[in-house]
């Protein structure tokens, strides 16, 4: 599996990638280091561990400097410093560094007396989470997620499916010339719609499509085996200790989630069916501290709601999967996206793809570093209504408006939000993205239309 995922350009010497598991981060890593031996580095200033499946790792006397000392001494034949001085500075991968006790102090030591990169992955975001104080302005975080349209396409053998961009950073994301061409792009890949259909059908984790002889019973019960169960058998030990955790109810907690994906959280409606169901008073705030769990697990996406001019904050968090096929797979439920399959689908059914279109373009502009997405809830009343925005993002001083309109014809009155939204010039928005299913001429120029699969493609 080829993973395309870039770095940026680091700011600290630590990278750390984070992502949900089983989504590749381990391959990412063994492709760098491949890449970067086609590319000449030397392979004796290369140092990869891995510490996943260690017996008694947390007790054991493995520690991580003496792995570090014997590559000095034995390998390199020189110290981390010398080898930067002459200038092919040392390259540390760690795979799974989270299992190892007191991981993040001994980094922090490391970094701070050696000059030398390391790369960090670990499949437990929650523990890396807790060596962030410990790191602090030492460590840059990069989010990976899921299998993105052209690396669905190429495990599938599907040649014709290459991303608009190859690279991270937002670039001229500000600019309504660049959704143009990402539109132009997409009409070039002869492969993007049997690409999305796959993407629709089995999801974007790589177990969906690394073999394609599995049917969905089989890919749904490792996708809730290997990566749900897993982080609410697992990641649920992890916290401030002696505070009671109870699974069943971030199970539950899970499943609201994906029947409430691409919708915002509401907290006393929650409450109300978890009374109802388990005969059980249960406070907001715990069930809102779940949901906070699920969202540093990257089992989903919380988006904020956008302030503007110093409002106070009216509105609760939008729910975004990480991928439709959790939802799937949990409820039981699978629900097309490609328009071929709503064509002829009961209401209900289209009402269900615009909210997971909704949490597939969050969950998707989540993941891209800098887009500083939020969305925006309606306010005011009458003549001076500010209508609802699905999603806002921050690109450099604009903010461009993102309104998803899931289906095959739009009215003039689907788009009252985003021109509202452009009238008012405090909202520094050039133009607005619509995202639908298929490309849409739209009378207004500030408004550009996006197919869903499209803005997929621009990564």
């Amino acid at each position: 599996m080829l993973r395309h995922a870039t770095a940026p350009v680091p700011i600290a010497p630590i990278l750390v990638v984070k992502g949900a598991r089983q989504i590749g981060k381990t391959t990412l890593q063994e492709q760098v280091i491949k890449q970067l031996l086609i590319d000449g580095y030397p392979p004796e200033r290369i140092l990869r561990l891995q510490f996943e499946d260690l017996p008694n790792v947390q007790q054991s006397d493995l520690r991580l400097e003496k792995h570090l000392e014997f590559f000095e001494s034995a390998i390199m034949k020189r110290s981390f410093n010398e080898a930067a001085h002459e200038g092919r500075p040392a390259l540390v991968f760690l795979d799974e560094v989270q299992n190892l006790a007191k991981w993040s102090e001994t980094l922090k030591s490391f970094v701070d007396r050696a000059t030398v990169r390391v790369f960090v992955t670990g499949s437990s975001a929650l523990r890396i989470s807790l060596g962030r104080d410990s790191l602090a302005g030492r460590m840059q975080t990069l989010e990976v997620g899921p299998l993105r349209l052209s690396e669905i396409a190429e495990i599938r053998g599907l040649s014709g499916v290459s991303p608009f961009q190859e690279s991270n950073g937002l670039g001229d994301w500000d600019q309504a010339e660049f959704w143009n061409d990402v539109n132009a792009h997409a009409e070039r890949q002869p492969d993007l719609e049997a690409a999305f259909k796959l993407f629709s059908d089995w999801g974007a984790y790589p177990l969906a499509h690394k073999s394609a002889e599995h049917d969905w019973q089989t890919v749904s019960a490792q996708l809730r085996e290997t990566v749900v169960t897993r982080v609410i058998t697992h990641d649920l030990r992890i916290g401030e200790r002696g505070r009671k955790r109870d699974p069943d109810l971030l199970q539950d907690v899970f499943r609201l989630a994906c029947r409430n994906a691409g919708q915002i959280f509401s907290p006393g409606s929650w409450r109300k069916e978890f009374e109802t169901v388990n005969q059980a008073i249960i406070g907001d705030q715990r069930i809102e501290n779940y949901l906070r769990f699920l969202n540093e697990s990257l089992l989903i996406h919380l988006v904020e709601p956008q302030e503007f001019r110093q409002k106070k904050r009216r509105t609760r968090e939008k729910i975004c999967l990480s991928d439709h096929a959790l939802r799937a797979a949990v409820l039981g439920e699978r629900v097309p996206l490609v328009p071929e399959g709503l064509a002829e689908a009961a209401e209900d059914v289209k009402t269900l793809a615009g909210f997971l279109a909704e949490s597939c373009t969050g969950g998707f502009l989540s993941e891209i570093l800098g887009s500083n997405l939020r969305h925006k809830p309606s306010f005011g009343s009458g003549k001076k209504l500010q209508p609802e925005i699905d999603f806002v993002m921050n690109v450099n001083d604009s903010r461009i408006p993102v309104e998803i309109k899931y289906r095959r014809t739009v009215s003039p009155a689907d788009l009252a939000g985003l021109r509202t939204f452009l009238d008012e010039k405090l909202n520094k928005a050039p133009f607005g993205l619509l995202i639908t299913q298929r490309r849409i001429e739209v009378s207004d120029p500030r408004i550009i239309s996006v197919p869903l699969s499209n803005l997929l493609l621009v990564r």
